[in-house]
């Protein structure tokens, strides 16, 4: 390992465990207490800095760039009220499994006592992402950096590392780091699978065939982990769902065709009744809110089996599986979905479909409302291949940054953003870090001017008639967002389009331009 040179500083030896322990990218929005670290950045040799215009676009991004590179970004972020503007999407990455390291500076440490306006707990609010340290001393910065990277990619969590702004500025007495050891391993700390789980399964499966039900997710929804899967449901009779809201899974291209677990709990319940619930890197299914009269848990607990844990690799267990099962057979793929008629107007079901016709080759497509994006997800089975990242955890404004950081991480595919208006207003300001960073983004807006799932929560809760003050406080059409004039002034092209034919057309010349592009989709 490189060793530190005479004399620098605390954020130097930062930024150089950082680069030592594989951190490619940091995803910044600094303040007074990190300069020091800004500083250091321009001494950096393969640390690429990228400017985020709000914190929950960093962290976003930091997500979406984990789940394409499966391996960490860092974020540099500003004290406590930083991070807390970040939290949203640090909860969506903890949901994802997705492995991000968290550079907060904080006050020096000597000014603490004293409750300056900007001092909080930030400990307690890493806290409620993940794990969290601080440092204690200049001489430690080093080991708590590659510590840190440890817990994200051995763990796969949120990891965060608290910075004093004295430390930071301190420089070393002595030569040579006291940082210890280089990049993480992955599987490090993964724990040893189930030998058993296999057999488990298999004995299952010839019991009951036909009332077993696998449920998918982290690595089982790989390529080769649905083919398997899909060579199990064909030679058993079992059902295939994914989890409602996958990190990333690959689609198209021939794939079996696997539905994603229904969102609203009676139909969740209804798909699994009756059936054994395997879960293979899926989390046990559990309604997204609590509505009197419906169970929490989608499934009885002694109905549920594991074959693998989320950070297990899923993959080889189902390829076990099926070699166990003898279903070696060949997959029927799916017919290539149509684009409907030039001349339909949009709806979800148009977007959807068009979409899943257009989609170009080992695209990235980041999914973020249910307008369009439950209508593609169930047309794209047949599409080209390419890979889905939703939003794992509900807390709004993931679609953007998710985009951005894909694009970064894999700045040879094209990326497209689905995204419904209301949510993508908490992040729009990914759109300027996609022109400065000149990233291959085509976003989609689906523009209704409405809440729409708000609107559906309503009628759930027998409010069939909106009142004023509930049809206000749903709605986004007094006055209607302007996305051609936000977007142009964020530095990004766009169109509007209100036909299946005016989409495939300003898609096709936002595909051939490159860079970030956004068509207003007039639903």
């Amino acid at each position: 390992m490189p060793r530190e040179s005479e004399g620098s500083t605390g954020a130097e030896s930062l930024v150089s465990a950082a680069t030592e322990a594989g951190i490619q990218v940091c995803f910044a929005n600094p303040g007074t207490t990190e300069m020091p670290i800004v500083s250091a950045l321009d001494s950096a040799s393969g640390l690429r800095a990228v400017l985020g215009l709000q914190e929950n676009v960093c962290t976003g991004a930091a997500d979406g760039y984990a789940r394409m590179a499966d391996r960490p970004a860092m974020t540099l972020l500003h004290l406590g009220p930083g991070l807390a503007n970040g939290l949203a999407n640090l909860h969506n990455a903890r949901r994802a499994h997705s492995p991000i390291v968290n550079v907060i500076g904080d006050h020096t440490s000597w000014h603490l006592p004293f409750d300056a306006p900007l001092t909080s707990d930030i400990e307690a609010l890493a806290r409620t992402v993940g794990t969290v340290r601080t440092v204690k001393s200049r001489e430690t910065i080093g080991d708590d950096v590659h510590d840190a990277v440890r817990d994200a990619l051995c763990d796969r969590v949120v990891s965060s590392l608290v910075v004093p702004a004295d430390f930071q500025q301190e420089r070393s007495a002595t030569s040579g780091g006291t940082a210890s050891g280089g990049g993480a391993d992955r599987r490090a700390r993964t724990d040893d699978l189930d030998p058993g789980a296999v057999e488990r399964v298999a004995t299952l499966l010839a019991a009951e065939p036909g009332a077993v039900v696998l449920l998918l997710g982290a690595s089982a929804l790989t390529r080769v982990g649905q083919r398997a899967a899909g060579r199990i449901a064909a030679a058993t009779g079992a059902t295939l769902y994914s989890e409602t809201f996958p990190a990333r899974t690959e689609r198209g291209g021939g794939l079996p065709q696997i539905d994603r677990l229904p969102y609203f709990p009676e139909a969740a319940i209804q798909a699994l009744a009756g059936r054994h619930v395997v879960l293979v890197g899926a989390e046990r299914p559990v309604a997204y809110f609590g509505y009197e009269g419906i169970p929490s848990l989608l499934a009885p607990p002694e109905r549920v089996h594991r074959l693998s844990a989320p950070h297990e690799d899923g993959e080889a267990l189902l390829v076990a599986l099926a070699e166990r099962l003898g279903a070696q057979g060949a997959l029927v793929a799916p017919a290539a979905p149509k684009l409907p008629g030039r001349d339909v107007a949009l709806d979800g079901a148009a977007v959807g479909a068009a979409l899943a016709a257009l989609v170009p080759e080992q695209a990235i497509v980041s999914v973020e409302g249910g307008t369009c994006g439950y209508p593609f997800f169930a047309a794209s089975h047949g599409a080209r291949a390419h890979t889905s990242l939703t939003n794992t955890g509900g807390a709004i404004g993931q679609g953007l940054p998710v985009a951005l950081g894909a694009a970064i991480a894999a700045p040879d595919r094209q990326v497209v953003a689905l995204q419904s208006d209301g949510s993508g207003l908490y992040t729009a300001q990914a759109l300027w870090t996609m022109a400065r960073e000149r990233c291959d983004v085509v976003v989609l807006i689906a523009a209704n001017h409405v809440y729409n799932v708000l609107r559906t929560e309503l009628s759930r809760h027998d409010h069939q008639d909106l009142g004023h003050q509930a049809g206000t406080l749903t709605s986004l059409a007094d006055p209607s967002i302007d996305w051609l004039r936000l977007s142009t002034g964020f530095g990004v092209p766009a169109e509007r389009a209100r036909t299946v034919g005016e989409l495939a057309d300003s898609f096709s010349r936002a595909v051939d331009a490159g860079g970030p592009h956004l068509i207003e989709m007039a639903l």
